[in-house]
This record gives structure tokens, C-alpha cells and sequence, in this order.
């Protein structure tokens, strides 16, 4: 542990304790809020929680904690994930649910990088040491098409392709009941939840998030919709029809019918990245990549299609 004292500036005044320090220290603020929890802050001498206000002039003494250790990639075979495509410059993989785009804090399971690790793959050394070659991230829940860098122009140019979304993202989603208007966007900032760790909401202080989507089949308890992604927000399509009240069907954090999802046999989001299209990093070629359902998937769509 290393100890900080920082006076609150008049800027600050007012300000929750861990928004003042996410300012002060550059933390986010769960990190500043974890360090209130375990007793870390005091504020004139006085330990202080998360959602207390500073003055200006006061002493903050902060007890850091020490930085985690570096991330690192455990060649793990991950049973389920096939290779789509597969040359010099990258590779797209049909990632199965339960498993991670690559190692975080708190997760213990597979990943895609360590499954790749361990078939043999060498992917291109640009990015975070635990997040080599990634330049997309698909949700632990959802499963679906990825592609990973092999070369490290591919990573610059598909990164690149990222963000300046010229990427074509194509899901395939079971929602609740039916979306009013079947053919639609959903334009809505998205932000932490901040009622609940790890969830997500739309906020008006969020970050700019699009979603286009079309209803292909409409049935009673649920329709079967076309997502495309115009913005790439952590949980983005859950949130924005958890948001429409018509969460995905099987999503029971974002407020999906536990019951409806029991007889569905699903124990995870009815959530799947049918198509990836990009310009490839060489040629400039549109190439386009797609998937089937998995048999978690097709086994609940195929009960909801039954009268």
C-alpha cells in the first residue's frame, strides 16, 4: 500500500468523495469507490464512504493499493470454438457462450486468445499483453463471429476499421414481445448502471450508442430480430431493448422473464453475431464471414416458432 494526500481543490467542492478522487488520481470510478469500501479514504482525518462530498481545502489521504499483475495469456483449449477463416493476416473464430475475448481481472474461465494459444495460433504482439490481436470483444454470454489479428498491420488497420465503424456487425436476437416499430434505431447514450457492478444503462451522461434493428419473425411470446451495430457499447443491444422494455429473451439482468426463460431452456441471453464483414487488411476486398446458431439458440427459437 502507498499513502496520498492530495487537498481538495474549489473545483471539487461538493463533489462525491469517489468522483473527486476518479478526478484527482485518474482512477475510474469502481476503482475509487472499491478504495472507499475497504476503509482507504479520509477526508480531515475522518474515514470517509463512496458517496460522501468533499470540501474544498480538506485532506484527502488515500491508501493506494498495490498495482495487479500483469494479465497473462494461459494456452487453454477451449472446447466448442471453431476457426471460420483462418490466413497470415488474421483469423475469425465462431466463439461458443461461457467464454471471454481474452483474460480480465475477475475472470477465471476461457478465453479466445488462450484457445487460440493453445491450437497454435500466433497473433500479432500490438495491444495489452492479455489482449494481443484483439480488436473486437464479444460479451462472455454471447457467442458468434470474432476476428483476431495475426500481423501487426492487420491489428493497426482492423482497429482502425473499429473505430471508424466501417465494420459491418450483424446479430441476431430472441426479444420479448414485439418492438414498436418493427423496423427502427434506438439512439440512446449508454453508462454504467449505477445500481448495479458490471450492468449498464442508458444514461444521459453516457457515451453516444446506435443501434439499427428489423423484426424478421414476430411470434407470441417473443420476436426474432436483425441487429446492426452502428456504435460498439459494452452490452449495447442488451441494454438498448432492456431499455424498449423487450430485454433479450433468456437476459434475466436486464429484467428478462426468468419463467419464459426456464422453458425456453436457455440459461444465458438469446444473443448471436450471425455476420462480420470488413475490408480485408491487404487487398481492401469486402470479405464477409457468417454463423449458425448454436444448439442452445436454434433449440429455444425453435420452441417459440411452435404454436
Amino acid at each position: 500500500m502507498a499513502e496520498r494526500s492530495i487537498l481538495v481543490p474549489e473545483g471539487l467542492d461538493g463533489q462525491r468523495v469517489d468522483s473527486a478522487l476518479s478526478k484527482l488520481l485518474g482512477l475510474s470510478r469502481t476503482a475509487a469507490a472499491d478504495i472507499c469500501a475497504e476503509g482507504g479514504v479520509q477526508l480531515s482525518g475522518h474515514v470517509v464512504a463512496k458517496s460522501d462530498r468533499v470540501e474544498a481545502g480538506a485532506r484527502l489521504d488515500i491508501m493506494m493499493p498495490e498495482p495487479p499483475r500483469p494479465l497473462e495469456v494461459v494456452a487453454d483449449p477451449v472446447p466448442g470454438m471453431k476457426i471460420v477463416h483462418d490466413e497470415d493476416s488474421f483469423v475469425v473464430v465462431d466463439k461458443p457462450v461461457g467464454v471471454a475475448a481474452h483474460p480480465a481481472l475477475g475472470w477465471k474461465g476461457r478465453t479466445v486468445v488462450g484457445g487460440l494459444a493453445a491450437a497454435g495460433f500466433r497473433i500479432a504482439t500490438s495491444g495489452a499483453p492479455e489482449r494481443q490481436g484483439i480488436v473486437q470483444r464479444l460479451d462472455v454470454g454471447t457467442s458468434g463471429l470474432m476476428v483476431i489479428a495475426k500481423s501487426e498491420y492487420a491489428y493497426s488497420v482492423l482497429k482502425r476499421a473499429f473505430k471508424e465503424r466501417t465494420v459491418e456487425k450483424t446479430y441476431h436476437a430472441v426479444v420479448q414481445g414485439l418492438p414498436d416499430p418493427v423496423l427502427g434505431t434506438i439512439d440512446a447514450p449508454i453508462a454504467r448502471n449505477p445500481r448495479h457492478d458490471g450492468l449498464y444503462a442508458v444514461h444521459s451522461g453516457g457515451k453516444n450508442a446506435i443501434t439499427h434493428y428489423e423484426v424478421l419473425e414476430a411470434h407470441r411470446r417473443a420476436s426474432l430480430v436483425e441487429v446492426h451495430l452502428e456504435t460498439g457499447r459494452t452490452h449495447q443491444i442488451r441494454v438498448h431493448f432492456s431499455a424498449l422494455k423487450r430485454p433479450c429473451v433468456g437476459d434475466l439482468p436486464y429484467g428478462a422473464d426468468p419463467v419464459l426463460a426456464k422453458d425456453l431452456g436457455l440459461e444465458r441471453q438469446w444473443l448471436h453475431a450471425v455476420k462480420l464483414g470488413f475490408h480485408h487488411p491487404n487487398s481492401n476486398e469486402w470479405v464477409e464471414f457468417e454463423s449458425g446458431y448454436p444448439d442452445d439458440l436454434q433449440y429455444a427459437i425453435d420452441r417459440i416458432r411452435t404454436p
